[in-house]
Parts: structure tokens; C-alpha cells; sequence
């Protein structure tokens, strides 16, 4: 039973008896339950901030050795960038030095992945999304890169392929033999004005005359096919036209013998004639011309095959000179 407490009415100059209500005592009761409450959350709280349990006690080593091992991905991430970007310059100098054309779009490159909502789910942790978030940024985008990186290698393979074949295709050798030309090449007609053999005219000359003797092969410059054959009694009289592809086309004039139909394919060194004196021509020879994006160009400068630099040099000279041509 609770003590009784008594107050001094000063009307009546009594004291009276207090009476509490129930009221009353639910609320003291219920403030004096949430008072014990409080008072033992932060209790606990304080227990396990200074005091862990082992099992917090692991968590937490856990988490510190995550922290660890985050950090050290993040290194190596930072490292993977580096090596792909240093990866991405080195093929940006093939695309220009070898292939003449441009890199990668550096804003492509370096543009974002996704939006907003592809991170939403790891927004959803406040005490680690920043660094989930980051991470997850950093993988999506170097994953991106390396696609980038990927498809710009295989284009740089396929071009390295077609370089081969342009290489292969565009002239680039004599259409006699070195072996088989008269006078180890000391009589040729090139590139120029000439005096024209027959009509004793000073003409242009639009090829280069390789002397041989009549039935010497005649050998395709470069690899290509057959666009023209023709049989006449005046100008290239019998010749052969090959085009190369890449704006690259070649006529052999003045042929003993024709080897090759329209159409036919063809490749570099491969015969397609013998050398004669059909047409306007005043000895056996081989009348050569190489025709660029319709332009009929010198051909000294792609007969390059099997000599060094210093008989090029006497080769261009010996072409140079304005003598009387033979066609």
C-alpha cells in the first residue's frame, strides 16, 4: 500500500487527506516505464559502441579488411585505365602514320555509359553507395573503352589486310624484266616530249619504251584484271590494259603476243604477252604507261623492283634524257 500524502487547506485550517486519481497513476506509471526505456537503449547503445560483442567485433574486422581490399581494386583500376588509354594513343598513331586516317573521337571515347537508373539500386545504401557507385562507374566505363578498343583494332586489321592487297595491286614493278631488256637498260625512251620516230615531230611521250628483244615476256605490274585487249595496225598496235584498282590502270603496247582475254585475273609478275613491233612502232619493244585517276602520270617512279638506289638514280636520269622515243 502506497503512502498517503496529506496537504493544509488554509480555509479550513485542516489538513486533508490528497486523493490521486487513476488516471494519475497510468501516467506515472507509463513516464516512469519510458524513462527505464530510454534509459536502457542508451545504455545498450553505449555497451556496444565501447564494448562489442565478438560476433561486431568480426563484422567489423571484416568490414576494415574489405575497406582494404576496395582500395587496392581501386588502384588497379586506375592502373587499367592508364595501360588502355596508353593502349588507345598507340592506336591512334597507327590510324594517322599508317593509314592516313583519323583516331578515335576522343568525346566518344570519353563519353559516359547509362543513365541515372543504372545505379539506382546502390543509391539505396547511404554508407556505401558513394563508393559502390564509383567502382561501378569506373568497371562500366572501362568496359566500354575496351569495346571502343576492340572495334578499332579490328579496323585497323581489315585496313592492314586491304593494305596488303593495295600494296600487292598498285605498280610497282618493271614490265620487262631487268634481265631480259636490251643493253642492261642503257637504251630507253621515257616519260616527256620526244621526238617522234616516224613523223619526226616533237610529241609527247605518255609512257616509258623498254627495249627487248621481240618475244621477251611481258609481265603484269601489279596485281589486277584485264579491262582492254586490243589488235591494231597503228598506235599500241596489239596491247593490254589492266586495272589495278585504287585509280591505278596500265597499258602494255606493241605486243608480239596477247596471253590474256578480258576479264581474266591477273597477278604481279604473272606473263601476259611477249614483246613485239605492232603498230607505230620502229623497234621490238615494250611501250609502258601507267594511268592515275585518268591521268596518264611517269611511270619511272613505280619501277622500283631489283635495283639499288644509286642504279634507280641512273635509271631516272637515263628516262630523263630527250631523245628520239621508239613509237
Amino acid at each position: 500500500m502506497g503512502k498517503e500524502k496529506f496537504i493544509y487547506n488554509t480555509q479550513t485550517l485542516r489538513y486533508e487527506k490528497v486523493e490521486v486519481t487513476s488516471k494519475e497513476r497510468i501516467l506515472k506509471i507509463f513516464g516512469f516505464i519510458c524513462a527505464v526505456g530510454v534509459s536502457g537503449v542508451l545504455f545498450t547503445l553505449l555497451i556496444w559502441k565501447f564494448f562489442p560483442s565478438p560476433q561486431e567485433e568480426a563484422l567489423l574486422r571484416e568490414i576494415s579488411q574489405l575497406e582494404t581490399q576496395y582500395h587496392k581494386l581501386s588502384d588497379e583500376l586506375l592502373g587499367m585505365d592508364k595501360v588502355l588509354e596508353n593502349i588507345q594513343e598507340r592506336d591512334a598513331s597507327v590510324h594517322r602514320m599508317m593509314f592516313g586516317m583519323d583516331p578515335i573521337d576522343r568525346d566518344v571515347w570519353n563519353g559516359g555509359v547509362g543513365g541515372s537508373k543504372k545505379y539506382s539500386e546502390i543509391t539505396r545504401y547511404p554508407n556505401s553507395s558513394d563508393w559502390l557507385l564509383s567502382t561501378m562507374e569506373k568497371v562500366d566505363r572501362l568496359k566500354r573503352q575496351m569495346k571502343i578498343q576492340s572495334e578499332s583494332l579490328d579496323t585497323v586489321i581489315s585496313l592492314a589486310q586491304d593494305r596488303e592487297k593495295m600494296l600487292a595491286s598498285i605498280p610497282s614493278i618493271k614490265p620487262v624484266r631487268s634481265d631480259k631488256l636490251s643493253r642492261n637498260i642503257k637504251l630507253l625512251s621515257g616519260f616527256g616530249y620526244r621526238i617522234h620516230p616516224i613523223y619526226k615531230v616533237r610529241k609527247l611521250h605518255t609512257g616509258i619504251d623498254f627495249t627487248a628483244p621481240a618475244g621477251t615476256p611481258i609481265q603484269a605490274t601489279g596485281d589486277g584484271k584485264v579491262v582492254e585487249v586490243d589488235h591494231k595496225r597503228t598506235g599500241y598496235g596489239n596491247h593490254v590494259i589492266i586495272d589495278h584498282g585504287y585509280g591505278y590502270k596500265t597499258l602494255y603496247g606493241h605486243m608480239h603476243r596477247i596471253d590474256v582475254k578480258p576479264g581474266q585475273t591477273v597477278k604481279k609478275g604473272q606473263q601476259i604477252g611477249l614483246v613485239g613491233n605492232t603498230g607505230a612502232s620502229t623497234a621490238p619493244h615494250c611501250h609502258y604507261e601507267i594511268i592515275y585517276k585518268g591521268n596518264k602520270i611517269n611511270p619511272i617512279h613505280y619501277c622500283m623492283d631489283g635495283l639499288s638506289p644509286e642504279e634507280y638514280q641512273d635509271l631516272v636520269e637515263l628516262s630523263a634524257v630527250a631523245n628520239q622515243s621508239f613509237d
